[in-house]
């Protein structure tokens, strides 16, 4: 029988075939731990992280104003639209926090 991280793993795996950044639409990816929320804006096309950012507490609150960060930090690298990856994660709860937050601050998701 699978872990749970294996499910995951797998499930990362198949969006990451499907999902794909550039250098004007970044793939934004998403990494949750227990303790902490981390975001990276990856160019695939040359494999270079642009940017990123990261929050300790995973908490509904943090991962609002982890989303408002990257939005500012995004603005700064002139950055409009991403893709975004959920690494494997169901959309529910953080994650789904995190991507409203990037919604609301202007970036097109």
């Amino acid at each position: 029988m699978k872990t749970k991280n294996e499910k995951r793993l797998r499930r990362k795996l198949r969006i990451r075939a499907k999902v794909s950044g550039t250098k004007d639409r970044p793939r934004m990816a998403v990494f949750r731990s227990n303790t902490s929320l981390y975001v990276q804006m990856i160019d695939d096309g040359t494999g270079r992280t642009l940017m990123a950012a990261s929050i300790k507490g995973a908490s509904m609150v943090n991962a609002k104003k982890l989303g408002t960060d990257i939005v500012v930090l995004a603005k700064k690298h002139h950055i409009k639209a991403v893709v975004f990856d959920r690494g494997g994660y169901r959309y529910h709860g953080v994650v789904k926090v995190l991507a409203d937050a990037v919604r609301e601050g202007g970036l097109l998701v």
